[in-house]
């Protein structure tokens, strides 16, 4: 599989030299809704629920989160941007992830959402407080969105080291020494689902928060049968945003794979890494620079095992560029680095995954036998 544009005589097309190898084949999905509900603007946070808030603490501290607040039962991290929290965990007597908020553009945006799909608005009590609707994606997924009254203030930040590059000589009689700190973390960038009900899942975002895709992936041989993964982000217009801020993939699972946090650059990547690393987390992934997205990488384990990335040097598309296709193999997740690893493809043999890929495989979704077989010959290619 070649990520290298090659023209053959004619005019190198926007997927030839943009982001992709190809586009839509005729009939194929468009990747955007006519007329969406309501158009989300961003990821606003995550929730999830944890037993132990003091170990989560000290993890988000060495991943480089900042601490919005802190009660006894709640624990809101934030990133240096202005803005939401990026994520909150509620103390529960299990670790699992509870679902993600979307930001709404405008407040009215939310009371529009809750009156189309029957629902209503609450107040949520977070750091500057806000509105949420409540409401469930097709895979069961619990998803709010919400409008923040007050946004947070802005933290210091983490500033991007002087780089001398071979024609731009930037940094004479001084030397390079990247602070060893945690990577401070900007802002939340994306989160991973995995669903067996992709093509509905996917309709489900575009048609109620407006959201358009910028890549697909699809199964080789079987792309006729439609993608296996989408990577989808936020229609504002003229103004581009992260290539994706929701990814969705086919598989025998639901709901959380990872999620991924914004730094200044490739040296708070790695030193932020050697900081984990000494502190005795595991890396899952990493360093390396993403095709899908062109993200610099690096994925990390927390103590209760759910998956977190670096990532800075991202794609920005405006809603002027269609979707992207393209086969879906392991080695087309990145342009560098180390192989992909067994963790990081979910593909470790265990009783609970065999007992997943047995359930879906009886129940009524998109997973059957051709489809499973066919995820994994490309998550060894």
């Amino acid at each position: 599989m070649s990520h290298i544009p090659v023209n053959k005589g004619g005019p190198l097309t926007p997927h030839q030299d943009l982001h992709s190898e190809q586009g839509a084949l005729r009939g194929e999905h468009p990747g955007r809704a006519r007329n969406p509900v309501i158009k989300v603007a961003d990821l606003a946070w995550l929730e999830f629920e944890k037993p132990d808030l003091d170990r989560a603490e000290v993890f988000a501290r060495d991943f480089g989160f900042a601490i919005a607040a802190r009660t006894q039962h709640e624990l809101w991290l934030r990133g240096t941007f202005a803005g939401s929290p990026c994520m909150v965990i509620r103390r529960g007597s299990v670790s699992r992830f509870l679902g993600p908020a979307f930001r709404a553009a405008e407040r009215a945006d939310v009371d529009r959402l809750a009156a189309a799909v029957g629902h209503t608005v609450r107040d949520i009590d977070i750091p500057g407080g806000g509105r949420s609707v409540a409401l469930f994606d097709p895979s069961g997924l619990p998803i709010q969105v919400v409008h923040c009254a007050e946004p947070l203030p802005a933290l210091p930040e983490q500033p991007p080291l002087t780089l001398n590059t071979g024609t731009e000589p930037r940094r004479t009689n001084a030397t390079q020494r990247p602070p060893h700190e945690p990577s401070r973390i900007q802002r939340l960038g994306h989160v991973v689902l995995e669903t067996r009900t992709l093509a509905r899942t996917l309709d489900w975002y575009l048609d109620t928060l407006g959201m358009i895709v910028s890549d697909f992936l699809f199964l080789d041989g079987q792309r006729q049968r439609g993608p296996t993964m989408a990577f989808i982000r936020c229609d504002q217009g003229s103004l581009a945003v992260d290539h994706h801020t929701l990814a969705l993939h086919l598989g025998p699972g639901t709901g959380y794979v990872h999620s991924a946090y914004q730094v200044t650059d490739l040296d708070a990547i790695a030193v932020g890494g050697e900081y984990l690393a000494e502190r005795g987390y595991k890396r899952s992934w990493g360093i390396g620079r993403h095709i899908q997205g062109s993200q610099l990488f690096d994925y990390w384990r927390d103590p209760d095992r759910f998956m977190l990335e670096h990532f800075a040097d991202g794609d920005l598309f405006s809603c002027d560029l269609e979707p992207g296709w393209a086969p879906m193999s392991a080695s087309g997740l990145a342009q560098w680095g180390p192989p992909v690893t067994h963790d990081f493809l979910g593909t470790n043999p265990s009783p609970a995954k065999l007992r997943e890929v047995m359930k879906a495989l009886r129940d009524d979704n998109e997973l059957d036998p051709a489809r499973l077989l066919g995820l994994m010959k490309a998550m060894s290619s």
